[in-house]
C-alpha cells in the first residue's frame, strides 16, 4: 500500500485517528496543513489573512501533489483540500483514501473552541460547516476508497474499523 490518505470536514477527527492509525500501521504520519506551517513559518490564520483563501489553497495544491508522490506514510489533509480536481486526481493516485465523515454536531462539538479555523471566525460556524458539507460531501465520497463514520465513536474503534475494511479492499 502506497499510503492511507484522510479525508474529511474539520472535527471529523483526521489528525487524531491519523496518528493512531500510523502508529498501527508502523508507518509516519504526515499532515498538509502541518506541513504548509512549516514551510511558510507561519500559522494557516495568518497565510488566510495575507494571502487569503486563494493564496493557502495554491500552497495546499503544491504540499498535496508532493506529499502524494511519496510513499509509505497516512496522510491527513485540510477539510478544503477535495474542493481542487488537481487535488482529487492527487490523492486517488497517492494511494487509498478513507472518508471520516462526521455530523455538522459533531464539527460544532469538536472546533467550538479552536481559534485556528480560519472560515470558523463568524457568527454562525454551524451554519459555514452545514454549507461547506453540502458542497464537499459528495466529492470526498468522489474520491474515498472506504467511508467510515466518527460520530460519537472512540478514535481507536475508528482506526480498527479503517484496517478491517482496506483489508477488504481489492488490490489496484
Amino acid at each position: 500500500m502506497r499510503n492511507v490518505i484522510l479525508v474529511g470536514p474539520m472535527g471529523a477527527g483526521k489528525s487524531t485517528i491519523g496518528r493512531l492509525l500510523a502508529k498501527e500501521l508502523h508507518l509516519p504520519f504526515r499532515d498538509s496543513d502541518k506541513e504548509i506551517e512549516h514551510r511558510t513559518g507561519a500559522d494557516i490564520p495568518w497565510i488566510f489573512d495575507v494571502e487569503g483563501e486563494q493564496g493557502f489553497r495554491e500552497r495546499e495544491q503544491a504540499v498535496i501533489a508532493e506529499l502524494c508522490e511519496a510513499a509509505g506514510m497516512v496522510l491527513a489533509t485540510g477539510g478544503g483540500a477535495v474542493m481542487r480536481s488537481e487535488n482529487r486526481a492527487a490523492l486517488r493516485r497517492g494511494g487509498r483514501v478513507v472518508y471520516l465523515h462526521a455530523s455538522v454536531e459533531q464539527q460544532i462539538d469538536r472546533t467550538s473552541r479552536d481559534r485556528n479555523r480560519p472560515l470558523l471566525q463568524t457568527a454562525d460556524p454551524g451554519k459555514v460547516l452545514a454549507e461547506l458539507l453540502a458542497v464537499r460531501d459528495p466529492l470526498y465520497r468522489e474520491i474515498a476508497d472506504v467511508v467510515v463514520e466518527t460520530d460519537e465513536r472512540p478514535p481507536r474503534l475508528v482506526v480498527q474499523e479503517i484496517l478491517e475494511r482496506l483489508e477488504a479492499l481489492p488490490s489496484r
